[in-house]
């Protein structure tokens, strides 16, 4: 059995701590373009700001910033690093719903694969986003340290794919009005009234709202609930947390889902610029492998809806 490298798009969020705790060695990074038309790299570090001056920033210029992923030149550049030390590759990107990440790859694996006969490309397309993406990166690092082959971690990620679940509020509904998902007059009164919308991933990475709560602890009461009716062995994984600027929210749950769940271990990561810049500030969010998502969230809006009393 080949040796094989995991190699995720730098939309996974995942920390330097989380990647070492995983044994991740590498990723790929992608580009930020700043107001001014400057353009940085766009990594899992606080690299060239802090993220409160980053949040702070997108909230005022957030039109100003944009992202882009990386050439199809440079993912052959990281590929063709691993492939001349022996190593298969399994790729693993952002939903291809959402960016032009997992198209790349695929046409710079047409390309090399000729030159390297040897060796295997897989591409997987992970149909999520942040840390939905990157709880699955961490399940394949934990089937390749298990032993499995790329092509059974592929397998087993493909199982999972749709059945990896996002749950917490939202609590800047100016930005999202900024980025066009809700009116600026809904946006204005529903922070006057303290309003923050709950959602879980849809079939293709994106946030579905399933519902809204009218304070913290509110918000916290629900997210606990909707996981206690979605989650899967729960003593069995690892439960993610990300925020935008919200620490302290997010310490606050991970407590609630320590003393509900006793999960093997509870990880709280930033959303880095890659991914911060389209989410905003004000989220945290619990992610965690569940049953498997209903078409268009057909009956996670039931659950919501029950737990919400509607």
């Amino acid at each position: 059995m080949n040796k094989f490298i995991i190699l995720p798009d730098v939309t996974c969020d995942l920390s330097k701590e989380t990647r070492e705790k995983f044994n991740l060695t590498d990723y790929i990074p992608s580009h930020i373009i700043l107001p001014d038309g400057s353009e940085r790299k766009g990594t899992l570090e606080w690299d060239w700001t802090t993220s409160k001056d980053f949040y702070k920033a997108i909230k005022k210029r957030n039109n100003g910033y944009s992202t882009s992923p990386a050439s199809i030149d440079e993912i052959k550049e990281k590929f063709k690093y691993y492939l001349n030390q022996g190593y298969d590759i399994l790729f693993m990107s952002i939903s291809s719903k959402l960016s032009g990440t997992y198209n790349f790859a695929l046409k710079a694996r047409e390309e090399l694969l000729p030159l390297y006969p040897d060796r295997k490309i897989l591409c997987f397309d992970s149909l999520r986003y942040s840390l939905c993406f990157g709880l699955l990166v961490t399940k394949a690092c934990e089937f390749r340290d298990r032993g499995l082959s790329i092509d059974d971690t592929y397998t087993e990620l493909l199982k999972l794919r749709s059945c990896v679940h996002q749950m917490g509020p939202m609590e800047d509904l100016f930005f999202l009005a900024s980025k066009g998902r809700i009116s600026n007059g809904k946006a204005f009164m529903g922070s006057l009234i303290g309003i923050r919308p709950l959602g879980d991933i849809n079939n293709v990475g994106t946030t579905t709202v399933l519902g809204k709560v009218k304070s913290k602890k509110a918000a916290i009461e629900a997210t606990i609930k909707y996981i206690e009716k979605t989650i899967v062995n729960p003593k069995d994984q690892y439960i993610f947390i990300a925020h935008t600027e919200r620490e302290e929210e997010a310490n606050l749950l991970k407590n609630a889902i320590e003393e509900h769940f006793k999960p093997k271990g509870i990880i709280i990561n930033e959303c880095y610029c890659m991914t911060g810049t389209n989410i905003g500030p004000g989220l945290y969010a619990a992610y965690y492998i569940g049953k498997e998502l209903s078409e268009n969230l057909v009956e996670e809006q039931k659950i919501m809806n029950t737990i919400l009393g509607k």
